[in-house]
């Protein structure tokens, strides 16, 4: 027996319902599709209204009115790239795949999420504790918010330009080739009339609109209009994102019905960045995974399809350079003139100071983010603005999901994907009828005279010509292996036009997705918990090959010797308990990333301090040839072995990699919080597994090893018996640190277990925690909460 919670809401059409199971998931009954979406924004809100408002702060740069002066120039930065087009197109973009009525969507789920933001201002007690702590309370949502924040997804590849022509500039062409590895093999040329010497911190206002907020003792002390930053060039190891999923058709699965697993990568934060929800209403019935700012799911399944995603990694922004003119640097030069840039005045509201006027420019490509103080000798000045797909109609961040989660065939959900804006996504999807499929879906910009590496002069010369249409993008179904898995490697057919078309070469290693593939291979059937397995699966594929040669190899003397023993008794699995993963790693990082930079780029190598995960082993290889001892392997490798040794212990019996590598997801108002209540609201740090390399993917700090991206979620979708799927959201549900549903997702997700994803009414009920009552507030009356 479960009390129900009743609330009466302005706005809400007619009685609906909200079932809480034990696992934290909102379960939505209404009687339209209207109410639904409203109820979506209120139990959003209810459990994740801090975050949420803090999402609207960041994207709409509202963050200095809450925090100080130390924000506005991350305000500032942010506004640059809302979305500033005709909201009618924006609106009719969605609605043209199939979404349904996207602004009337988005106009009931802020209503929900006003709806509790009323209810909080009326109940104080029940208003979340960092408000009350900031002393703000949360602001009212408008339709507009949710589609023209653009910032909290990143596009790519601005970053990968930057950070080529830096070295370019300083090592040559040759020497980028190390950084990063191109894929396909492709001969990068500068652009006529490029300088690739560009200025320091050129994308520090990029950066600045696309990190997350950081709140600290310092920064709300601080009587200066700049924050903490992380400049692009101090990035960690592999900042590249990651995910992985496959399908398995019903001939191949072990249910006889095909099976759906994906696991998206993302950054950790706490509260969790995806919130499950379920919306049923007549003609839908939908559970899932989405952001929570964000109305609907984004990976889930309808009742008849599932679909979920990894980041396809297509080029969809250019940074583009401009000669100002020698006497007025408000114009640009373009073809044979010069034109004035677009300024748009705003006031950014600062706590406590009233506001201040922030001057916003632009060019007809895009949002200027660096201007050059002074020209250079013999040099013109020169300004750099971004353009991104970001900027056209359609592209907020998944929100194209509210076409393709209606699709209940693999027809409607091509034709939803043909329209995909942003990110860049490998969407795979199965069917209760036992189709299963993969539509790459982004929208790519046609670059008819260079290939998107590097930055170009913004004279003209560099244009986009429209954008590559869906059939340009590959696809598949059915196909004769019975499977099908991405994890955002390049997965362009062999016969693919990649000359023509340049959708982009910048890919992660494949390693996670050959490993997935013979891991699929390698089974008669696959079973649900095989898919667990694999997704938890810390195997590195590259490592068991080092050890192989390793063991070829040698012999070597000292403590290089002893290091090859240990990897000669290693199976190359990443544990979190492994002294061999903690000494492929130190080594890795610490002095087999330098020695080869080094070996490859002699003075050179200051250029290129981290090189292409693929180039270190291709290096690593190519000199552990049977019974050699090659210096730089025997040197780097004892290295290693005596800094773990003064570290960790003599013993290398006690060694761990969990005792390097620690799992930690950082509350945004940590570094302004005491000691003690940062054990409350943050997660970790705790001992984790894995590496860039393995499927249960960790992403770590060069400097200090913590794991900042992972599988933030985790979910596997048995089609058409659907009671049977499970799911782990990492740390949790719930924004609110007191509650039992803030971090209850840890341990399951820490161990590779997970909580069922119930659909059926009888089997929420069963598991049932929680029974809210949304009615219809009668006209003139106050909306309070009562238990019955």
């Amino acid at each position: 027996m479960h009390d129900t919670v009743i609330h009466e809401l302005a706005g809400l059409l007619a009685p609906a319902e909200i079932l809480v199971d034990r696992f934290g998931v909102s379960h939505i009954f209404a009687a339209s599709e209207d109410d639904a979406f409203f109820a979506q924004g209120f139990t959003a809100a209810r459990d994740r209204l801090f975050q949420m408002d803090l999402w609207r702060r960041r994207g709409l740069g509202l963050l200095a009115d809450v925090f100080g002066p130390a924000y506005v120039e991350q305000d500032t930065a942010t506004r640059l790239f809302l979305y500033r087009g005709d909201m009618a197109a924006e609106w009719a973009a969605y609605d043209a795949a199939g979404a349904g009525g996207a602004q009337r969507i988005c106009e009931r789920f802020v209503a929900g999420i006003n709806a509790w933001i009323a209810h909080v201002d009326a109940h104080h007690s029940e208003m979340p504790w960092e408000f009350r702590e900031f002393g703000y309370r949360p602001s009212r949502w408008r339709a507009d918010d949710v589609v023209r924040i653009r910032s909290h997804a990143k596009v790519r590849n601005v970053g990968g330009e930057a950070a080529r022509a830096g070295v370019i500039a300083k090592a040559g062409l040759a020497a980028d080739a190390i950084r990063q590895q191109l894929t396909p093999a492709w001969p990068t040329t500068i652009p006529d009339g490029l300088d690739v010497d560009l200025p320091r911190g050129v994308l520090r206002a990029y950066n600045f609109a696309t990190q997350p907020v950081l709140v600290t003792t310092a920064s709300l002390a601080s009587e200066d209009a700049a924050t903490t930053f992380v400049p692009s060039s101090d990035l960690p190891l592999d900042a590249t994102g990651g995910s992985n999923n496959w399908v398995v058709a019903p001939a191949k699965s072990a249910t006889g019905r095909p099976i759906l697993a994906s696991d998206p990568h993302r950054a950790f934060s706490t509260p969790a960045l995806r919130y499950v929800a379920h919306l049923h209403a007549p003609q839908l019935d939908v559970i899932g995974a989405g952001e929570p700012a964000l109305p609907g799911i984004s990976f889930g399944h309808n009742g008849t399809a599932a679909f979920g995603f990894t980041i396809f990694f297509a080029d969809q922004e250019d940074l583009y350079v401009y000669e100002l003119h020698p006497d007025d640097p408000t114009r640009y030069r373009y073809g044979d003139g010069w034109e004035k840039f677009r300024v748009v005045i705003e006031s950014i509201p600062v706590r406590g100071r009233g506001s201040q006027p922030a001057a916003l420019m632009f060019t007809r490509h895009g949002p200027i983010v660096f201007f050059e103080a002074a020209a250079r000798p013999g040099k013109p000045r020169r300004a750099f603005a971004v353009r991104t797909v970001w900027l056209e109609p359609g592209t907020a961040p998944y929100c194209m999901s509210l076409a393709a989660m209606r699709a209940k065939d693999f027809d409607a959900f091509r034709a939803a994907a043909a329209t995909w804006g942003t990110p860049g996504e490998n969407l795979v999807y199965a069917d209760t009828t036992g189709t299963i499929g993969w539509v790459a879906a982004a929208r790519v910009p046609r670059r008819p005279n260079w290939d998107g590496l590097l930055p170009v002069p913004g004279d003209g010369r560099y244009e986009w010509d429209g954008f590559l249409r869906s059939d340009e993008l590959p696809s598949m179904r059915d196909p004769a292996v019975q499977f099908i898995a991405t994890a955002n490697e390049f997965n362009l057919p062999p016969d693919y036009p990649v000359a023509e078309r340049k959708p982009g070469f910048e890919w992660p290693p494949d390693a996670r997705q050959r490993r997935i593939a013979e891991v699929l291979s390698g089974l008669a059937k696959v079973s649900l918990d095989d898919c667990a397995a694999l997704q938890n699966d810390v195997v590195s594929a590259s490592a068991c090959a080092i050890v192989q040669c390793m063991r070829n190899a040698g012999p070597f003397i000292g403590a290089a010797e002893s290091a090859r023993a240990l990897f000669g008794r290693w199976d190359g699995r990443m544990d979190a308990d492994s002294a061999g993963a903690a000494l492929h790693e130190w080594w890795w990082v610490r002095h087999l990333a330098a020695a080869v930079s080094a070996t490859l780029l002699d003075d050179r190598a200051s250029a290129v301090p981290m090189p292409d995960r693929r180039v270190i082993f291709d290096t690593l290889v190519a000199r552990l040839q049977p019974g050699t001892s090659d210096p730089m392997v025997v040197s780097t490798l004892a290295a290693a072995w005596n800094d773990l040794s003064e570290r960790l212990g003599a013993d290398p019996s006690g060694w761990r990699w969990g005792a390097l590598q620690q799992h930690r997801a950082l509350h945004p108002l940590s570094g302004a919080m005491p000691a003690a209540l940062q054990g409350a609201i943050d997660i970790g740090p705790l001992p984790k597994g894995g590496s860039p390399d393995t499927v249960n993917m960790a992403s770590y700090r060069s400097d200090n090893f913590e794991q900042y991206l992972g599988p933030a979620l985790r979910m596997i979708l048995d089609v058409g018996a659907w009671d049977n799927s499970r799911i782990v959201s990492h740390p949790g549900q719930s924004g609110d640190s007191a509650s039992k549903h803030y971090r209850d997702h840890v341990a399951p997700w820490q161990t590779g277990t997970y909580w069922p994803l119930l659909y059926s009414r009888v089997a929420i009920e069963a598991a049932l925690e929680a029974r809210i009552a949304l009615v219809p507030k009668p006209r003139g009356v106050g909306s309070p909460a009562t238990s019955v």
